[in-house]
């Protein structure tokens, strides 16, 4: 099968969507995500993520049609309500007020709760950079890494990213999992019927293991050891404690239809990048020129940017299956 450009996979995650009883705001949006980052070559947040979310659609674990609800506790703050719905449609109302917010105020957040799973977590921030913030995102997800000396999870694999703007072209951006590789890795090697390298995960006794499924009945090992725990803590606490979202332990899981609703958060600030200093950007730009003038080195997210160039001009080329799959949904 011909590649499918980016307008024709929009399309068709859009519909199985509303197929399975999203809104079609809720819809495109999720689409619009789900594109992005498989055209950024983030596969495990892209478009294999579309049947697990349409079957949470039939059985309500996602609210298809929830409305979001912004409020404004304080001058800078945003308060954001995803009524248990996708992610994607609360992360856009951030997005949509918080570049005014920070230049008005010099930095500005939005805490939402009664989220979901918000996939590529460099997407937003980039948004943000791109209209002149420093901006970081942080989020947690269903437990799945133990304490460091602990055997029970606790936390997510909570990513964190960070965008920072870069005068005349693409910001520097940085999505990082605090897990050693990100869930959806472990996911699509289970998809796939392949084997996990050593080191990523341990299965429910506390073992290491290189089976998928084992691991994803498991814990994941931390990024760094203990001190990605810490950093995971730091994340549940800011992104769930701190908005009133559900915490890794008690958020049922992004994959499966079964049970309620996750319920988990997603903090993001914006900072205006000339707030501080008026000159910051130039010496932004040369911070990163210094990293690009050495041979072999590259910015965080320069990858990325070059795979979206390609999937612009040359489409995505999905697994017969899987476009099958989206093809039957609802």
């Amino acid at each position: 099968m011909p590649n499918l450009s980016l307008a024709e996979a929009h399309a068709l995650a859009a519909g199985a969507f509303r197929r399975c009883g999203a809104s079609p705001a809720a819809a495109d949006s999720t689409a619009q995500a789900l594109v992005a980052a498989e055209a950024d070559g983030l596969k495990g947040h892209g478009l294999s993520r579309v049947p697990s979310y349409a079957a949470q659609l039939r059985t309500g674990k996602v609210v298809g049609d929830a409305g979001v609800v912004v409020t404004r506790p304080r001058p800078g703050l945003l308060a954001i309500d995803a009524g248990y719905g996708f992610a994607y449609p609360a992360i856009d109302a951030a997005l949509a007020e918080l570049p005014e917010l920070a230049r008005r105020q010099g930095i500005a957040a939005a805490g939402i709760h009664r989220s979901h799973h918000c996939g590529a977590a460099g997407l937003p921030v980039e948004t943000l950079a791109e209209a002149g913030c420093i901006a970081i995102l942080f989020a947690n997800t269903p437990a799945a890494m133990a304490p460091w000396g602990g055997n029970r999870a606790v936390f997510g694999t909570n990513p964190l990213a960070f965008g920072c703007p870069l005068p005349g072209r693409a910001p520097i951006v940085i999505d990082l999992a605090l897990s050693k590789v990100a869930r959806a890795n472990i996911v699509g090697a289970k998809q796939r019927g392949e084997a996990i390298p050593e080191g990523w995960a341990f299965d429910a006794e506390g073992r290491p293991t290189t089976d998928p499924a084992a691991a994803l009945d498991g814990t994941m090992a931390p990024l760094g050891d203990a001190k990605g725990t810490a950093l995971a803590l730091m994340v549940e606490l800011l992104a769930a404690g701190l908005t009133g979202a559900r915490f890794a332990a008690e958020a049922g899981s992004f994959l499966d239809p079964v049970g309620d609703p996750p319920g988990t958060g997603q903090l993001i600030l914006a900072i205006d990048a000339s707030a501080l200093s008026p000159g910051a950007p130039e010496r932004f730009a040369a911070l990163a020129a210094a990293i690009e003038d050495q041979d072999g080195a590259r910015l965080p997210g320069s990858r990325r940017f070059a795979l979206r160039a390609r999937a612009a001009q040359d489409g995505l080329a999905l697994p017969d299956a899987l476009l099958a799959e989206i093809a039957q949904l609802g």
